[in-house]
């Protein structure tokens, strides 16, 4: 399984700082103000050839009261849920009390940690790190996480121990699974075991009308028209305010994990509830994690006429950040439509997983651009010469021209959805990378 690492210490460290740089994204609110993150924030974090899930804290200082004593106990718990810490404390404000408090619960973990100090560029190394010795924590990693100084150095030691292990995860998939692999993910209770027995023609999976019932990730292979696929069942991920059994924590972790493994994942959602905001999240995270999507709104039989004309304005409305993922209806109960899950399964696993020649990637290229031209910058017009694939699940297309650093995202999305409906690609998101040519004569006057 990937590893799972939580950034712990006091408010305003730089934890939000350092989960954005190893998610490479800007999902954690990041501000000169403490106490800014309240919850765990999960994040899909890769560095170099590192794959890990990352885990952003509330700061612990000790002395919470409030609102702020359930921060803390969301960092400890954390903490249970990680293979490593990165404990962050402040290199400009030197050794603190809660530093020292927030140690001494990290040694009773017996989890691997390391001491990271942080906010260290422009000021002496050796200075900033000489107060946090005392702390018996072994090595001190110093880095600056605003500007991504060290963080590589860091990861690479943080995760040696791991990297066997991620090997050996991938080949266990690979062995014991076989053909596509399914992953089915949603909210407690809202179908994911009845669907998966329903997939398979039998009860592989406890069913029961109590939330929570599946507690780890199931996998299981079975062939269908010959075809061998893997389904994946997941637990429930709820609102973290609603997990109050530990076993439970533990699960969205798994579910995460197994979204990971999966090439094709299916998010189940309720259809007498409105879509809600951790539907949105799951559905991010699979994204994120550049898995193909499919959303299955389930318990379809036996809606009133109005309630499936508000709950399909309510996909239409919410859903708009993933119009390529095919939305549909069915009743995993009953049957009612699960059997046409296969066919998309089938067309997004082409999607994620397709191959393109240079010369054909470039002629759409070419057309698109005699099409609609990119605008005028500095009086020149920005030009893209040509484009060849750079990689599958999520297919990556890189563009090479002059000048695409300043291509407006307009012209980006234009370009995604000429390329998507040429290659008829459906159910994954593409990635675009735009590379500008050097000028030979930029350094001559």
């Amino acid at each position: 399984m990937i590893p799972v690492i939580a950034l712990v210490g006091r408010p305003n460290v730089g934890k939000s700082t350092l989960f954005n740089q190893l998610t490479r994204s800007r999902d954690a609110l990041v501000a000169d103000y403490p106490g800014l993150t309240r919850d765990r924030k999960y994040g899909d974090g890769k560095l170099g050839e590192h794959e890990f899930i990352v885990i952003d804290t509330g700061g612990i200082s000790g002395d919470e009261q409030g609102i702020d004593e359930k921060m803390a106990r969301q960092s400890l718990l954390a903490i249970e849920e990680a293979d490593a810490v990165l404990f962050l404390v402040d290199g400009r404000h030197g050794l603190n009390p809660a530093d020292e408090m927030i140690a001494n619960h990290l040694r009773r973990s017996n989890k691997p940690v390391s001491l990271v100090v942080n906010k260290t560029d422009g000021i002496n190394e050796d200075i900033a790190l000489a107060d946090f010795y005392s702390l018996g924590m072994g090595e001190l990693h110093p880095i600056a996480a605003s500007h991504g100084k060290g963080v590589h150095i860091l990861i690479d030691k943080v995760m040696l121990p791991y990297a066997e292990r991620v090997e050996e995860a991938k080949n266990q998939i690979n062995l014991e699974s076989r053909g596509i692999r399914i992953g089915v993910v949603g909210r407690p209770n809202v179908g994911k075991s009845t669907l998966v027995n329903r997939m398979l023609g039998e009860d592989r999976v406890v069913v029961y009308d109590m939330p929570g019932t599946t507690r780890d990730s199931v996998y299981i292979p079975y062939v269908r028209h010959d075809k061998e696929y893997t389904l994946i069942d997941t637990a429930g991920i709820r609102r973290r305010k609603h997990v109050k059994e530990a076993v439970e924590k533990f699960s969205i972790v798994k579910t995460l994990q197994a979204i990971q493994d999966a090439n094709v994942v299916i998010v189940v959602i309720d259809s007498h509830e409105d879509l809600v905001e951790q539907d949105l999240h799951m559905i991010g995270y699979v994204l994120d994690a550049g898995r193909g999507v499919i959303i299955a709104i389930n318990k379809w039989d036996g809606l009133k006429k109005d309630d499936r004309e508000h709950i399909k304005s309510e996909v239409e409305r919410r859903l708009g950040f993933v119009p390529y993922a095919k939305v549909h209806y069915i009743s995993a109960l009953h049957g009612t439509g699960v059997g046409d899950l296969y066919d998309t399964i089938e067309s997004t696993y082409e999607s994620c997983y397709a191959k393109w020649s240079t010369n054909r990637l470039t002629r759409i290229l070419e057309d698109s651009v005699a099409e609609h031209q990119p605008p005028m910058v500095n009086s020149r017009r920005i030009k893209l010469r040509y484009a060849h694939q750079g990689g599958s699940n999520p297919p990556r297309i890189v563009v090479h021209g002059n000048q695409t650093d300043s291509l407006p995202g307009s012209y980006k999305r234009y370009l995604e959805n000429k390329f998507r409906t040429v290659l008829n690609i459906t159910g994954t998101p593409i990635i675009f990378e735009f590379k500008s040519s050097e000028n030979p004569f930029a350094p001559k006057k």
